[in-house]
């Protein structure tokens, strides 16, 4: 598989986006993927997925069953991190590889523990594909191209497919009218929502130092809709606080266009874990203990 290298050590490397136009999203999604989170966009990826699963606890089903299982409330950054490497394995090594097979084996072991309905993990797709698309439209330092959208959409489809999720939608179009019939049926407040919404703030503002968390909780409720906000019982920050984290996004942007800060290509091998600062966990460790316990 080639690999690229910055240029002067922090220049973008502008064959990457050469190489992926090359590319057919059909055949080549896995590919297209792996570009996308290793060399292009790997910091607004991993934002874009947090603020995906954030979108569905507003969902009470969701939300409920998180809120049951104790696992964020007790123990959120093991479950932050667990569920960030997972996703990252099989995103990095394709969803056919050894690895991503293993990594998609364990998820449907620590989802088939509980009862989820397929509409549930249906929402959860849904935001897998347009949250990054979006966020890079509104907040990245490049838009992806109808392509790398497509492409998105196929490779989580076929790990839909392989979590034997049934009535899976087969167009970018499906899907989305899916999630906007789901969401206008199903978002509503429920104090689960805002237990489980909180405990992942808490999360976050844990990475920082004590006279910067303040921020934390604004920053989310400024990122997401109104609906969403409603749902977890989150105000609006002021025009004011919105307006700074807008101009902050534009800013970056604009450096973002022709230096990067990540590493080429950022993996799992050279990312941070706070539950694992020494990489000590395989793949069928991760999850909740007392399911990883059961054999």
């Amino acid at each position: 598989m080639k690999t690229y290298t910055k240029r002067a050590f922090i220049f973008r490397n502008p064959a990457i986006q050469k190489e992926i136009a090359s590319l057919n999203p059909v055949t080549e999604h896995q590919r297209i993927v792996y570009l996308l989170t290793a060399y292009e966009f790997p910091f607004d990826m991993v934002r874009a997925l947090e603020l995906a699963l954030f979108h569905t606890y507003a969902s009470p089903s969701i939300s409920g069953l998180l809120q049951k299982t104790g696992e964020f409330v007790k123990r959120g950054q093991k479950r932050y991190d667990d569920t960030g490497i997972l996703i990252a394995q099989f995103m990095q090594a394709g969803y056919d590889s050894e690895l991503g097979k293993r990594a998609i084996d364990q998820m449907n072991k620590i989802h088939g523990h509980y009862r989820i309905a397929n509409e549930d993990y249906l929402l959860v797709l849904s935001t897998f594909v347009f949250y990054p698309i979006n966020w890079m439209e509104a907040n990245g330092w490049r838009k992806m191209t109808e392509d790398e959208q497509l492409a998105l959409f196929l490779f989580f489809k076929e790990v839909a497919q392989r979590m034997n999720l049934s009535d899976i939608p087969e167009s970018m179009e499906a899907l989305k009218s899916f999630a906007e019939h789901y969401e206008k049926k199903y978002f509503r407040f429920a104090e689960s929502n805002k237990v489980i919404a909180d405990a992942t703030v808490k999360i976050v503002e844990d990475w920082f130092p004590s006279f910067l968390r303040f921020a934390v909780k604004p920053v989310f409720a400024a990122l997401i809709s109104e609906s969403l906000r409603q749902a977890f019982a989150y105000q609006k920050p002021s025009a004011f606080f919105c307006k700074i984290l807008e101009m902050s996004f534009q800013i970056r942007k604009y450096f973002l266009k022709y230096i990067t800060f990540k590493l080429y290509p950022t993996e799992i091998s050279n990312s941070h874990y706070r539950t694992y600062p020494k990489h000590e966990f395989t793949i069928e460790t991760l999850g909740p203990e007392y399911i990883i316990r059961k054999k």
